[in-house]
């Protein structure tokens, strides 16, 4: 029944990309608790670049030198961090129970 329904079986083969071995490897190191745990730690360092470029306005630094651009994006970095505690003073202690 095969030779009749595929009568060029060099056609029909699915070939292995020569580099389905390194996928391999990426995915087993993906199902890792430690790789998720690092992807969620990567998103929220990842959300507060993404805040202080789209909210704060810091996707371009204005001070020229790369002291004066350390000092401009610490400055951006420590408003970022009075603004977070601000709000997680507000709230008031976490409730037990």
């Amino acid at each position: 029944m095969k030779a009749k329904c595929c009568p060029n079986p060099s056609i029909r083969k699915i070939v292995r990309s020569v580099h389905e071995a390194a996928r391999d490897v990426a995915r087993r190191i993906a199902a890792t608790p430690e790789y998720v745990r690092s992807r969620h730690e990567r998103k929220k360092v990842e959300m507060l670049f993404a805040h202080l470029k789209r909210i704060l306005k810091l996707d371009r630094l204005r001070l020229r030198g790369m002291s004066r651009a350390s000092d401009e994006f610490t400055l951006a970095a420590a408003l970022q961090n009075l603004r977070r505690l601000a709000k997680f003073t507000s709230q008031g202690p976490p409730a037990t129970g």
